[in-house]
């Protein structure tokens, strides 16, 4: 009877602890940007090895991270776009930029290689606002003369959620296309003329690959990892480019840090031989005033091992750090937080 009770005990507990194991193990939560979402994912998991310290990431779009950051319902929020300074302040939020990488343009045109096709930003406008139709429209045709385009519809695939990706993409597009400006305009979720949404990277790209004409963005280390097709794009300097690694690096070079409000550089339609036109920086919210500021000094501790240990895992994943002096600007602004007089990261 003894031996039976206590091996019931002892399966209890075990249950228990099993029960008890992965609220133990979630130090840290954030939510929003699907963009850079497979970064964060390989940091935490890195970070898990060689802390110990877990991070439970939820990829629901920068909409819904801001939201949720919003509410402290998280202890980070992560969007593609910035937040207003007005909202950061009303919201009592601090932003920093925490990685950069770059939206790509993917395709499925039947019979040819979406890597050769070529188009503008403004051709590219003109399609999503649905007055370039066909993929053999003169407009297009012009642009890829030694291409046989097929006479079939354009199929414009877009972001359904609220997004910081679709922020990015109609940015660019606002200040490329007059068309697309007027008629759509920028921001996570707009009034789309024409095209089928869909939820996320993974929605967008569903939708690319079953229509035949479809195209689509994506942030490029979803594309690549998949091995989808994108296609070029003329950037600031009016040559057309293929979405690369040292390409993003050229246009982010170029961000003025130095300048930027809340440390939000703008890295769109940069001139130069072979930068991509549309990068950006992705950021991460933190709470002024956080119920726990425990939890929020664990999320600054992350990104700081993540600053300097994530190299390997961006360069894997087509992602670009942060120059290191701008990682210093950030661990500066780290210091600001100061919750009931307690400073959560020391000044230099």
């Amino acid at each position: 009877m003894l031996m039976q009770l206590a091996r019931r005990l002892i399966s209890a507990l075990a249950a228990t602890a099993l029960i008890a194991a992965p609220a133990m193990a979630q130090d840290m939560t954030g939510a929003g940007a699907t963009f850079p979402a497979p970064i964060y994912s390989s940091w935490g998991e890195d970070y898990a090895k060689a802390s110990g310290g877990r991070l439970n990431y939820q990829a629901l779009g920068s909409g819904a991270g801001v939201t949720q950051i919003i509410n402290r319902t998280v202890d980070f929020g992560a969007s593609d776009s910035p937040v207003s300074p007005e909202r950061l302040e009303k919201e009592q939020l601090l932003q920093f930029p925490a990685v950069i990488g770059a939206v790509v343009l993917i395709v499925n045109v039947p019979g040819v290689d979406g890597s050769k096709i070529r188009l503008t930003g403004e051709v590219l406008g003109e399609i999503y606002v649905g007055r370039v139709r066909l993929w053999n429209d003169p407009k297009i045709t012009a642009l890829n003369p030694t291409l046989k385009l097929p006479q079939i519809p354009i199929s414009p695939a877009y972001r359904a959620d609220s997004s910081g990706t679709t922020s990015v993409f109609t940015k660019y597009l606002s200040g490329v296309s007059p068309i697309f400006k007027e008629r759509t305009g920028a921001g996570n979720a707009v009034a789309w003329r024409t095209g089928l949404g869909a939820p996320g990277n993974a929605g967008v790209a569903a939708a690319v690959k079953n229509i035949k004409g479809g195209i689509g963005y994506v942030e490029f280390a979803y594309a690549a990892e998949n091995g989808m097709s994108a296609l070029m794009l003329a950037n600031g300097s009016g040559k057309f480019v293929a979405p690369s690694v040292p390409g993003f690096l050229e246009a982010a070079s170029q961000a003025d840090w130095a300048n930027a409000k809340n440390l939000a550089a703008p890295m769109l339609n940069m001139p130069g031989d072979n930068s991509w036109p549309i990068v950006t920086s992705t950021y991460i919210l933190v709470p002024k005033n956080p119920k726990d500021p425990a939890r929020t000094q664990r999320v600054l501790k992350f990104f700081d091992w993540s600053f300097r240990n994530g190299t390997p895992a961006a360069d894997r994943l087509h992602y670009i750090m942060l120059p290191p002096e701008v990682q210093d600007r950030v661990r500066q602004e780290w210091t600001k937080l100061s919750p009931g007089g307690q400073p959560l990261w020391p000044a230099n």
